[in-house]
């Protein structure tokens, strides 16, 4: 674990050891000012010497100024160096999260990555501040202070070390009682940022049907267990004052009655039993301090330990040693396919998948709800790696290709259209960052948007909202192939992209990729069958496997569900059929 955090200092190194050692300078800066007061009362006040008093006391003066400049400059680098330590930690969890495959972001949920990047990273720096810190200057002025309070007076010294394993017994027990609520905290923060998240995601959904009580109820509960869990830990972490004061007070208490005795006894000095009260609170203040750090770690491990995860991810998709660089052609093969999202031989999304698809063919896949018809695409431009089986493009298995290179040559219009906040033109200009103005344009015509992306007060410079939400399903649904055209792949796939546009801009946008890219291998997944019924191939999928391949006259003639999905539409009207 602290082999992926400490690698996110960076370029923070400097500042992260000057910190310290600006709060090593402080320390000794105090430690010495006790030891000139007792100069002061002994040498200067009790003798009358006003020459020693005021010698010593610019030196007083001074000590106090230069212990201010240090612990002015330990807080600057601590700060700069936990702010910038928070910086690259955020870069390097969202940049790894970038090389996540659909798997790996399965694996952790959105609501937890987001707060793993927010929250737990927060929690995270200011522990780091704390430990190049106030971590370093507790224990530095403990070992300092008892070396000065020992060459005092040994035998006052000794309750010091007397408190050392109370203290620490007492540590131990909270610290070991607390961290397992706070695991228990942060997950809980997971599961409510899931709930604020579907809330604001459909929060169209949730008024249409009256659900707000419910979403409340919801996030009350969520809410209601957070604050039960952080008053439990509290509740803990409150023993840790009272274990502090009991041993202040004790110390105090016993240096006093036995200094006074060895005052009258003349066996130490005013002025060291002052200096020895002054290292007996810093002592104690530092032990104070101390148990401060360790309920902050206390606190942030659990959120170190969720930062780590992430870290230590690995995608389990990767390029291969020697890649290959380009993609010859628009062929698709699978080979004796079987796929599971568990990676469990036992549990098959798609079994046995047997496919030979020419390059400039419109393939159309069709199927009942559950059937695979997704996840069959989404093996093409490698978005998860077979269980078993070959996938070819180009005649080349897609675990050979650089992964961004068949990528490109793979556009894929996802069910779920996803559009930006930005312009129109920045969300086409996901396709190619270097498309030029006209190039979106024959884009949108192939696409069927152009039209309507012109009735638009500002046209192209239109800005879109977060989500689209400004924008009909059906005009999401056009930008979006718009914007995978303007990729110019080699392979296209509508994941049942044109399911929100009417059966005559349906027609449009088949009929211009006939006449406008006939060498694009596309891929057409729909609910409707006349979206594929002109198709060079239909592939009608049933639990997983395929059941039958041919025209659109072939399996009207001799394939059962082909038949009956027909009837299904044709008995409806409304040109919609299974999903």
């Amino acid at each position: 674990m602290l082999k992926q955090l400490l690698g996110s200092i960076g370029q923070y190194k400097k500042e992260s050891i000057l910190a310290p050692v600006f709060v090593i300078c402080e320390v000794i800066m105090e430690v010495i000012i006790p030891l000139l007061m007792a100069n002061l009362i002994d040498q200067g006040i009790m003798d009358g010497e006003m020459g020693v008093i005021i010698k010593l006391g610019i030196a007083l003066v001074l000590s106090a100024l230069v212990s201010l400049a240090f612990g002015v400059l330990s807080g600057l680098f601590a700060a700069r160096a936990a702010t910038g330590y928070a910086k690259n930690l955020r870069k390097n969890m969202y940049y790894a999260v970038q090389d996540f495959s659909f798997f790996n972001i399965d694996r952790f949920s959105t609501a937890s990555l987001v707060t793993r990047l927010t929250t737990d990273i927060t929690y995270v720096q200011h522990a780091y501040q704390m430990i190049i810190r106030v971590a370093v200057r507790s224990p530095m002025m403990l070992i300092f202070s008892l070396f000065m309070a020992f060459s005092i007076s040994p035998k006052l010294s000794v309750i010091f070390l007397a408190m050392v394993p109370f203290l620490g017994g007492g540590f131990f027990l909270i610290i070991s009682k607390a961290h397992p609520i706070f695991k228990r905290v942060f997950k809980t923060y997971d599961h409510m940022n899931r709930v604020v998240q579907e809330n604001l995601r459909g929060i169209r959904v949730v008024k249409s049907f009256v659900r707000e009580e419910h979403e409340k109820d919801k996030f009350n509960l969520v809410s209601q267990s957070i604050y039960r869990d952080f008053s439990l830990a509290e509740k803990i972490l409150a023993f840790n004052a009272p274990l502090m004061q009991f041993a202040v007070y004790s110390c105090i208490l016993f240096i006093s009655w036995v200094g006074a005795k060895m005052i009258v006894a003349f066996t130490m000095t005013t002025g060291e039993l002052v200096s020895l009260f002054s290292y007996t609170l810093q002592i104690l203040m530092s032990l104070m301090i101390l148990s401060m750090v360790f309920v902050m770690i206390t606190i942030s491990r659990a959120s170190a330990e969720r930062i780590a995860e992430v870290l230590a991810e690995e995608s389990d998709l990767k390029n291969p040693a020697v890649p290959v660089g380009v993609v010859e052609n628009g062929d698709v093969s699978f080979e004796n396919v079987s796929f599971s999202y568990t990676k469990n031989s036992d549990q098959l999304c798609l079994a046995d998948v047997n496919l030979q698809i020419k390059s400039g063919e419109t393939v159309g896949v069709i199927g009942g709800t559950g059937s695979a018809k997704t996840t069959l695409v989404q093996l093409i431009s490698r978005l998860y790696d077979v269980t078993q089986g070959v996938v070819r493009v180009g005649g080349v298995d897609v675990r050979d290709y650089d992964l961004g290179v068949l990528r490109e040559e793979v556009a894929v219009v996802l069910q779920k259209n996803v559009l930006f906040s930005g312009t129109v033109k920045e969300n086409l200009r996901w396709g190619d960052q270097d498309a030029t103005d006209e190039e979106l344009i024959q884009a949108c015509r192939l696409a069927q948007a152009d039209e309507f992306i012109r009735a638009f007060p500002d046209g192209y410079d239109t800005y879109i909202e977060q989500g689209g939400v400004n924008l009909s399903g059906g005009q999401k649904q056009r930008l979006c192939i718009a914007r995978a055209l303007l990729r110019k792949p080699k392979i296209l796939i509508l994941d049942d992209s044109t399911s929100a546009v009417d059966t005559k801009t349906d027609a449009l946008i088949r009929q211009a990729f006939r006449e406008l890219i006939p060498d694009t291998t596309k891929f057409v997944i729909a609910q409707r069958v006349a979206s594929v019924m002109e198709a060079d191939k239909i592939i009608v999928m049933d639990a997983g496997r395929i059941n039958a391949i041919g025209t659109h006259e072939e399996l009207l003639q001799a394939n059962r569900i082909y038949q009956e999905v027909c009837q299904s539409q044709e008995k409806g009207g409304d040109g919609h059929g299974v999903a």
